[in-house]
């Protein structure tokens, strides 16, 4: 590493704070519309309005029981996410 690479000593970094964040992404689009729904950890493009509209309810539905479990997105383990997500999602 040359000393140009190097950080300085005088500029201390706080450690960065983990982020996450869900991305929905729907691919079923026939209609020409553009679907884009955000929230301060999501964001869902795409699909049909159905489609978009059950990635929406299923991402709310998520969210609600990260909530009642106390758990953070950005340190819940995948696999229970993956079974929150699954669990959430409308037949």
């Amino acid at each position: 590493m040359s000393k140009r690479e190097r950080p300085s000593p005088s500029k201390k970094s706080a450690p960065a704070k983990p982020t996450a964040g869900l991305l929905g992404v729907g691919l079923d689009n026939e209609d020409g519309h553009k679907r884009i729904t955000t929230g301060e950890k999501f964001v869902l493009v795409g699909g049909s309005a159905e489609t978009h509209e059950r990635m929406a309810e299923t991402t709310i539905k998520t969210f609600e029981e990260l909530k009642r479990r106390s758990k953070a997105l950005e340190t819940i383990d995948r696999r229970e996410l993956a079974e929150i997500i699954h669990k959430s999602t409308p037949r």
